[in-house]
């Protein structure tokens, strides 16, 4: 299956990034990387990265981790009508969203992430997500011009489709962004960019 082997941030202190990702959400540089850029971005990016996990004091403990690391809250940490969940922004401008279907802690309370999605915001939704069908991804869900979420191989980033103005409601910030989106994503089905601007790379590019 065609998937996103990892997701590579753009950002201005690589060492910093790093070092957040590790103390916020134990991340170790597999499925999402950092390298150094200048290139200019402002606002919104048009997207955001997801870290689902199993319950409610999953997301508690990465959300009051994340903002000990120096991340901004966007959202609160509560009750949704499809789980539970909150939105922070890293020190590097990503926004990250932190979430999970469940309501009730069933478990022993921990920082483990089941899946990291990458969602992204299009213009046309049907129409982007026909570039990449096209480009051998496998559609998992669609709910029209609404929402995409293509399927993924285990311990790979999952791709999602949202209208950029509907995403950006979801993160609690301004749908206005200009410059470089500053994310590349690498997979096996690279290299070339998308309508929208994002790119993607060949492993090992």
């Amino acid at each position: 299956m065609n998937s996103i082997d990892s997701v590579t941030l753009e950002v201005d202190d690589p060492t910093a990034a790093a070092r957040f990702h590790s103390d916020a959400f134990g991340l170790d540089g597999d499925r999402v990387r950092v390298r150094a850029s200048t290139e200019p971005t402002g606002g919104f990016r048009g997207f955001t990265l997801s870290l689902i996990t199993s319950q409610p004091g999953d997301v508690d403990a990465l959300h009051r981790a994340a903002l000990d690391a120096g991340a901004t809250q966007l959202k609160p940490a509560e009750k949704s009508l499809w789980g539970y969940g909150g939105v922070v922004q890293a020190p590097d401008g990503t926004v990250w969203q932190l979430a999970t279907s469940s309501k009730k802690n069933t478990g022993p309370v921990t920082r483990t992430v089941d899946e990291i999605v990458l969602l992204i915001g299009v213009e046309d939704v049907k129409a982007t997500k026909q570039f990449y069908v096209g480009r051998g991804l496998t559609v998992g869900k669609s709910f029209g011009g609404r929402y995409v979420e293509f399927a993924s191989d285990p311990g790979t980033v999952k791709l999602s489709l949202y209208k950029r103005r509907a995403l950006a409601k979801v993160a609690g910030v301004s749908a206005d962004g200009t410059g470089s989106h500053r994310v590349v994503l690498s997979s096996p089905v690279g290299p070339f960019t998308d309508p929208d601007g994002f790119v993607w790379e060949a492993p090992g590019q």
